[in-house]
């Protein structure tokens, strides 16, 4: 019997000692065999809830195989017993039993199957307080529940196995305006005010796909006295977001039209070097932490046997530098000065970019859009932020493809007047164009086609 399955058996026998053989929606194929689903299992069991703490009754779903199961290799690297196992976390859902309901739907098994996918392909771990937008009901009904935010499950201990350690985030499903409140200001806040509201989650935060109101609209205080003032007092704790978006150096030459190959490798080098992508890695793991120091961390991180000392060790570093170092010449990756540049978004990461500027820059903070299609990727920071290789004298420059860009508060607050149409995305028609001409700088916003292309 594998240890580590074993391990977190252990802990849902102890929730549900009179449930030993629970429900299960098992990989047919499993993935270490081929299939495309990673998570080898999802159990689901029926809880009866807390009457005295108002917790209804509901299923509670548990994942199988984000963490390490078997400690040979198959799925994850064995990294010693004292780190995480595997990714370090497993999955967890808690979902209102419908009256008359004998059996749990089994649409949240697909659900966790779909976060597990994203998490093996981006090697980008989640994080109590992490956000996933996710553009529809999660239960594909009609359902206002269109979002998720991640939390400690607040049963479920963490596990010591013999391949790590193991905890357990639970998704909680949100509205769209509780999805921006979270991202305005940060989502413990926005999970903190959703226990206050039993129909919204209550203190164990069961997800009701059929609650028809925010808690904003439940109590509209919420919104005033709860996060708008969070949102001016602390500013936004989101430093990243995956995205899709490019830049383009307009102080360099245009290449020959002829030559296609220019246009990904004359003004871009395709690849980051290891360096780089730790620290931009770090930038949007720690984005979603609260911490004070608007610090990037330092491009010449410590390393030892590839992992980076001052955070968990990955499962594995697909841009490790002894792959990327390789492909791109040193002089591609020394820092460049531009004098001009070009910013292109999508709509909905357009719409992020007064959070990016209120929220973050004003605060002395940073803010990275990494590109979900390749390695572009895009920092604003502040005079404030130390470690940016952009400066005020140099407010434009880049190691490859990866772009920061230094605003003062003064072009802030005057870019924030510029772009206020981006906060009525309903009056949007692209492609949009903004430019400060004495900045030199363009930003773009565009259809979320242009961005499937490979050359952008």
């Amino acid at each position: 019997f594998p240890p580590g399955l074993h391990g977190i058996y252990g802990e849902c026998r102890r929730l549900y000692p009179d449930q030993p053989n629970p429900l299960q929606v098992t990989a047919i194929l499993k993935y270490w065999l081929g299939g495309p689903d990673p998570l080898d299992y999802v159990s689901m069991y029926r809880n009866l809830g807390n009457p005295v703490l108002n917790v209804p009754e509901h299923w509670h779903y548990v994942s199988f195989g984000l963490s390490d199961l078997y400690g040979d290799n198959r799925v994850h690297e064995f990294t010693g017993t004292d780190g995480p196992s595997g990714f370090g976390f497993e999955l967890t859902f808690r979902l209102k039993r419908e009256t008359g309901e004998s059996a749990p739907p089994t649409w949240p098994a697909e659900l966790m199957q779909g976060l597990a996918r994203y998490v093996f392909q981006s090697e980008n771990t989640f994080c109590s307080g992490d956000h996933v937008s996710w553009h529809s009901p999660l239960d594909n009904s009609e359902s206002r529940i269109q979002h998720m935010l991640l939390t400690e499950d607040p049963q479920m201990q963490p596990v010591q196995t013999p391949f790590g350690v193991v905890t357990f985030l639970q998704i909680v499903g949100v509205c769209t305006e509780e999805l921006h409140a979270a991202q305005q200001w940060n989502g413990q806040g926005i999970l903190e005010l959703l226990r206050t509201v039993p129909v919204a989650g209550g203190p164990w935060l069961i997800t009701d796909m059929r609650r028809g109101e925010t808690i904003f609209e439940i109590d509209p205080h919420l919104q005033q006295e709860r996060v708008d003032k969070g949102i001016e007092t602390d500013g936004s704790n989101l430093s990243g977001v995956s995205a899709k978006c490019a830049w383009d150096d307009l102080s360099r030459p245009p290449e020959d039209d002829e030559d296609s190959r220019s246009i990904c490798i004359g003004t871009q080098p395709r690849r980051l070097s290891g360096k780089d992508t730790e620290q931009i890695r770090e930038t949007l793991r720690r984005g979603l932490e609260i911490n004070s120091k608007p610090v990037l961390p330092p491009i010449n991180a410590q390393r030892q046997n590839g992992l980076n000392l001052d955070r968990a060790p990955s499962r594995k570093d697909s841009l490790e530098s002894e792959s990327s170092a390789a492909i791109i010449p040193h002089e591609l990756i020394r820092t460049r000065q531009l004098e001009s540049v070009h910013l292109k978004f999508n709509q909905e990461s357009g719409a992020l970019i007064p959070l990016c500027l209120r929220g973050r820059l004003l605060h002395g903070r940073h803010f990275t859009y990494k590109s979900i299609t390749g390695d572009t990727a895009i920092t604003f920071v502040s005079t404030g932020v130390e470690g940016a290789f952009a400066t005020e004298e140099h407010p434009y420059a880049a190691h490859g493809p990866w772009l920061q860009i230094l605003l003062t508060e003064e072009f802030v607050e005057r870019m924030l007047e510029d772009l206020e149409d981006l906060n009525s995305p309903e009056e949007f028609k692209l492609p949009k164009e903004y430019s400060w001409p004495e900045k030199k700088l363009k930003v773009s916003i565009l259809p979320d086609a242009v961005f499937n292309n490979p050359l952008h």
